[in-house]
């Protein structure tokens, strides 16, 4: 195994280095507009745990926190770095247990409190452009060449309550691979996503990298039992990709695993109040009422009603659901691969 030389440091074989990763502001630091307090002239920060294991093998990305208010990801990955013994690793892990770094110490849920930014759906970024589009840029520049796979650790965010879930890309060189993973976790729902412009999708479509994205947990909670779930993902997608070996009977045989094409979501086009009649992680039947909005005076405005037989996998519980917020997503039974 070779020294790896990554983010401006050297490390050696069987050596775990903790880092603070520093992306250039350029002018925006210049300017005082990156977040007061937290961000300084050396860059945007976020923390790094990088480990060069004893063997050749794949290189891995793990990132939680990307949607700062999505909190189980962070602990799963710091405990990730700290059991992980590089003597015992082949191949190559780099482990972000923050991205949003600023949104985390601002409690802003989704996007970067400086330019509203969405690292799940802006990607590339640019080099000279927000803070960001300078960070998406970092990850394509710096980040992206280094790995052979990545994991994205979300989970439910402010009124959200959702099936533990993990997406995978559609891009057909990376498909099969990026499937193959997915059924060595301890996840019992897989969708294929269609989406192109976040972090591991931009990934998968753009530069042929393979990726997951595991949803789990639910609003603005932290419990020990996701924390716990997400980090023995982890140890099983490392031992599926031959980086470690997971803690023997870590994979539960038995869970029901089922794929489907495409999650659904149905958002409002009216500002409303929204009451939800289903919970996340049940069936629904065609014509089944799914929920309904009302107005401030307890008006109906309209009922929210399933298209087909399907399964219901998040459902939105915050009563305020202006136009473009959704209501519940939903996996179409017609749209279930049978294995």
């Amino acid at each position: 195994m070779d020294n790896w030389r990554i983010f401006g440091e050297t490390i050696a074989p069987c050596e775990t280095r903790r880092m603070t990763l520093r992306v250039p502001m350029g002018d925006i630091e210049n300017r005082g507009e990156v977040y007061p307090g937290r961000r300084t002239s050396r860059g945007y920060e976020m923390p790094a745990i990088i480990v060069n294991g004893a063997r050749p093998g794949k290189t891995l990305l793990v990132t939680a926190g990307i949607h700062a208010g999505e909190f189980n990801g962070t602990p799963a990955v710091i405990r990730v770095g700290r059991e992980l013994d590089p003597a015992e690793t082949s191949g190559r892990v780099i482990l972000l247990p923050c991205v949003n770094t600023s949104g985390f110490w601002t409690l802003h849920p989704r996007t970067l409190p400086e330019d509203d930014f969405n690292l799940n759906g802006q990607y590339p970024g640019k080099p000279d452009g927000t803070v960001g589009e300078r960070l998406a840029d970092f990850f394509v520049r710096e980040v992206f060449p280094q790995v052979d796979f990545m994991l994205d650790l979300h989970g439910g965010s402010r009124g959200e309550r959702m099936t533990p879930l993990v997406f995978f890309p559609t891009h057909p060189k990376v498909r099969e691979e990026a499937l193959s993973a997915a059924m060595a976790l301890n996840v019992g729902f897989l969708v294929e996503s269609r989406a192109t412009k976040g972090q591991y999708s931009y990934a998968a479509h753009d530069l042929d990298i393979p990726g997951l994205l595991i949803e789990r947990g639910d609003g603005y909670f932290c419990e020990r039992e996701w924390v716990e779930a997400d980090r023995r993902d982890i140890l099983l997608l490392m031992d599926h990709l031959g980086i470690c070996k997971a803690p023997v009977g870590m994979f539960d045989a038995a869970l029901n695993r089922r794929i489907f094409r495409e999650a659904v979501y149905l958002e409002s086009d009216v500002d409303g109040l929204w009451i939800p009649a289903v919970k996340a992680n049940t069936p629904v039947k065609a014509g089944a009422l799914l929920g309904a909005v009302y107005d401030f005076y307890g008006e109906p405005i309209r009922e929210v009603r399933a298209e087909r037989d399907g399964h219901v996998l998040y459902v939105n519980t915050s009563l305020s659901t202006p136009v473009g917020e959704f209501h519940v997503a939903v996996a179409w039974a017609d749209s279930e691969v049978k294995m």
